[in-house]
């Protein structure tokens, strides 16, 4: 059998066609998808360890959300001892009744100074100089140590005590006293 000459062009044909429509198939269609799945398996590689974040991120929340409820619990506890009002009306009363109760007369108190509270938000710090001119040493001992019990928001800070060569009995006390507030 006997090829002609158009038949062996129509083969030929053929063949390149065949070899065209392959050499497309793989670099036209096969390669640049395989890269862009290269691509996409790289850029999902990336984004693995920002996914682990964010899972223990989310249960983190999830976690506060569970101890809110726990967390909350002294912040109203704390808002609940403190009386309505501004402090510079019911503090100097309160730390002279105290003293009062004590047996200590003739207790002056004034604020010194305000900050924020970085640790609790919506509460300040206020400082108190608390004067006590004439006590003896053990009844104020006592009264320092009762005001720590009764007082959970106040805190001594400093403490000067002078003694008079007059009357070694009697000592002139400063106190200074920090007292946790509503903002």
């Amino acid at each position: 059998m006997k090829l002609g000459k158009e038949e062996i062009q129509k083969i030929v044909l053929g063949v390149l066609l065949f070899f065209g429509v392959i050499y497309s198939y793989f670099n036209l269609l096969l390669w640049p998808l395989e890269k862009r799945q290269e691509v996409a398996d790289r850029s999902i590689q990336t984004l693995i360890p920002g996914i682990a974040n964010a899972k223990a991120q989310m249960e983190k929340t999830k976690q506060m959300e569970k101890d809110a409820p726990t967390a909350t619990l002294p912040m109203r506890q704390a808002t609940a001892m403190i009386p309505d009002g501004s402090p510079v009306a019911w503090f100097p009363t309160r730390m002279a009744d105290f003293f009062k109760k004590q047996g200590i007369d003739r207790v002056s108190t004034r604020i010194s100074g305000e900050a924020a509270d970085k640790e609790l938000p919506h509460f300040r710090k206020l400082s108190w100089g608390v004067d006590i001119p004439k006590v003896d040493f053990v009844p104020f001992a006592l009264a320092v140590a009762t005001l720590e019990n009764e007082e959970p928001l106040l805190e001594i800070s400093a403490m000067q005590i002078d003694a008079s060569r007059d009357d070694i009995e009697a000592q002139h006390i400063f106190l200074t006293v920090n007292n946790l507030v509503k903002q």
